[in-house]
């Protein structure tokens, strides 16, 4: 059954049409492009910005957008796109292109008119998709059919469209994942695997990109057993149980997946990927909780962790090979819990006597063990009364 894109929320946006009126979206020299459009052929909703191609010139695209009054950003014009906003409306707005030369990173590109040409250039089938400002469908190589039946194919040759760009290959699984139902296309995945040992000069914050996109993804795991198999990751037996029993459980989160996936490799993992600290930390903390979950130790991880444990649960569930029941008991005792904050601090013992220093960070430090093991219910007087002074 074919969409009627006409219907389409994003289409009929007023914004979205004074974008295309600018751009002589009316006799279709400009159009939606790529994913926003797969989306609506695959019936599944969009919410990021808008992809347009067109055969006007960057320097007319500009030109127009401020005669309509359209705010205009050169956020990519040396491979001919500009970011148009009018209202809340973003559109990336590309020139349509052809390749000249490619080296698997850069490629340099020219401008032209011809969309047979620009949709050729592109990745998988179903991202070779535009729609007309009227809601034409414009599918020059069978991709609204692919899309439909959750097909993602290389466009022509596999191994040509890798060489033009070798994070192709993780974007693969990705869409295979997303909009695959991770139902892998035979002949890209035999692409893929020849390639593996041909990818040292990718970008490692480009392959972390792709890689945590991947993990914020409802279905993963079989995925990432694939890559882990024609040696793309390096992930051992138990860390594929573990993700499969993650995604059992009902597990969506990517920093819950990439304290899974890490296995405590911290700086392998930083070293590949090059993610950001606040992910690297992020994921920390929820490794850090589900080992003191496994441990039983429900008060620590929920006054050390916070909400963090909860994330951790499910983490540490699955890498235990928890049932059902003690995940769901081990939730209700963290779930139970409220954390006070802790009653002492380093001055309390120096009022009793107590020197600075290590000695006194470390009685300190026990008598907060001491705190957390009663539940949060010695109260202050109660745990001086526990110091060691000596």
């Amino acid at each position: 059954m074919t969409m009627d894109l006409r219907q389409a929320e994003w289409l009929k946006r007023p914004e979205t049409q004074l974008i295309l009126r600018a751009l002589d979206g009316d006799t279709h020299r400009t159009r939606i492009a790529g994913g926003v459009v797969r989306d609506a052929v695959m019936g599944r909703s969009h919410s990021g910005d808008i992809d347009m191609a067109t055969e006007l010139l960057p320097e007319d695209v500009m030109a127009r957008a401020a005669a309509a009054g359209i705010a205009a950003y050169p956020t990519g014009i040396a491979h001919g796109t500009l970011t148009l906003k009018a209202g809340d409306t973003l559109a990336e707005v590309t020139t349509l292109r052809r390749d000249v030369e490619t080296d698997g990173r850069h490629a340099v590109v020219a401008f032209g008119t011809d969309w047979l040409e620009d949709a050729q250039r592109r990745d998988f089938t179903m991202n070779a998709l535009y729609c007309a400002a009227d809601g034409t469908l414009y599918d020059p190589l069978g991709g609204a059919a692919d899309a439909r039946n959750g097909l993602v194919r290389f466009i022509g040759d596999p191994e040509l469209r890798i060489a033009e760009d070798g994070l192709r290959v993780y974007r693969f699984f990705r869409l295979t994942a997303s909009h695959g139902g991770q139902r892998l296309d035979g002949e890209g995945l035999e692409a893929c695997a020849s390639a593996v040992g041909q990818l040292g000069h990718l970008s490692r914050e480009r392959i972390g990109g792709e890689m945590m996109r991947m993990l914020a993804l409802p279905q993963v795991a079989l995925t990432l057993a694939v890559m882990s198999e024609i040696k793309l990751l390096t992930l051992s037996d138990a860390v594929l149980r573990s993700l499969v029993a993650y995604e059992e459980f009902g597990g969506q989160s990517p920093a819950a997946r990439l304290a899974l996936l890490a296995g405590g490799e911290w700086d392998r993992i930083q070293s590949e990927w090059r993610l950001s600290k606040d992910t690297i930390a992020n994921a920390r903390a929820i490794a850090a909780a589900a080992a003191l979950l496994t441990d039983e130790k429900v008060a620590e991880a929920a006054y050390r962790h916070g909400e963090v444990a909860v994330e951790g649960l499910a983490v540490a569930a699955a890498q235990g090979g928890w049932n059902r029941a003690r995940l769901a008991e081990t939730a209700r005792a963290l779930g139970a819990l409220v954390v006070p904050p802790f009653p002492l601090r380093g001055n309390d013992l120096a009022e009793l006597g107590m020197p600075p220093g290590p000695a006194l960070g470390k009685e300190l430090a026990r008598l907060e063990q001491l705190w957390i093991g009663s539940g949060f219910t010695l109260s202050k007087a109660e745990l001086l009364g526990q110091a060691r002074l000596g």
